[in-house]
């Protein structure tokens, strides 16, 4: 079989050639939380998608914030293994973290595309026995399911949680689509499926301009927002769980929140047996 793991998007030049000269997305995304593991490239970038989208850190944090409340809403029904693709770097307060605090040996794969971030989360990771980072690219998920690490931590016989958070705006729909589909059938009923996205119709046309430009820099090449309906074409025949696709600062409690300058939208959907 051809291995897929750690391929790159179209027009991505070789992450592995300047770590430290080319901007990530997983590591802007990082510096837009406050975090170390970044370098001068990134944060520069950073600098540019502020000056582009001022509320992009705002964003960022109330991003992080419904990780934290997807994660623990999840392990209330009894969710105890989580594969987290384009995930980044995980810092302080991502899955593992939250997961394991409640469920020790609560089970989670991160996947992501960016070697330099793969290659410090395992660092983070070489003391925990149930949570590891692989690299791979999104656009080939049976590259992904058949990894030995995901095949190492994950029984795909039992519940998971996918968690597809504010990475799909990065992924061409003719990638996208076939991808998250083909993830989501390899769920048993009683997954969940979580995701955070870009939305289109808040930023002006000015700013994504902006932003395309910016991203076109990066380790993925592009990045869109796509508008409501077409970010539920995500979730197939899942069930959203109440409230549905909203603000992501408003899940799951529309009444907590303000929407003013927020450009990402957020649902969980549940995998439930065929009819």
């Amino acid at each position: 079989m051809t291995d897929h793991s750690g391929v790159s998007f179209p027009g991505m030049a070789n992450a592995d050639t300047d770590p430290a000269g080319r901007p990530s997305s997983a590591r802007i995304y990082d510096a837009l939380l406050g975090g170390n593991h970044n370098f001068a490239a990134d944060r520069e970038a950073a600098q540019h998608l502020l000056a582009a989208i001022p509320g992009a850190g705002e964003m960022a944090r109330a991003n992080r914030a419904f990780l934290n409340r997807a994660v623990q809403f999840l392990l209330d029904r009894g969710v105890h293994q989580f594969l987290d693709i384009g995930s980044g770097i995980p810092t302080v307060g991502n899955v593992h973290e939250i997961a394991q605090r409640r469920i020790p040996d609560a089970r989670v794969v991160y996947v992501d595309i960016d070697p330099v971030a793969v290659a410090h989360s395992n660092d983070i990771l070489k003391d925990n026995p149930w949570a590891v980072a692989v690299q791979a690219d999104m656009r080939f998920p049976e590259a992904i399911l058949d990894h030995p690490g995901v095949r190492r931590l994950l029984d795909l016989g039992e519940p998971v949680g996918l968690l597809l958070v504010a990475m799909l705006h990065f992924v061409p729909d003719d990638d996208a689509y076939p991808a998250v589909e083909r993830l989501r059938a390899a769920l048993p009923p009683g997954s969940y499926i979580v995701i955070s996205h870009g939305v289109s119709d808040t930023p002006s046309d000015a700013a994504l301009d902006k932003v395309t430009a910016l991203y076109r820099r990066t380790d993925v090449s592009t990045a869109h927002g796509r508008d409501r309906e077409s970010i539920l074409r995500f979730f197939g025949d899942a069930d959203l769980v109440p409230p549905g696709l909203v603000w992501v600062h408003e899940w799951p409690d529309p009444a907590d929140g303000d929407p003013h300058g927020m450009a990402v939208v957020a649902a969980v959907g549940r995998i439930t047996p065929p009819s």
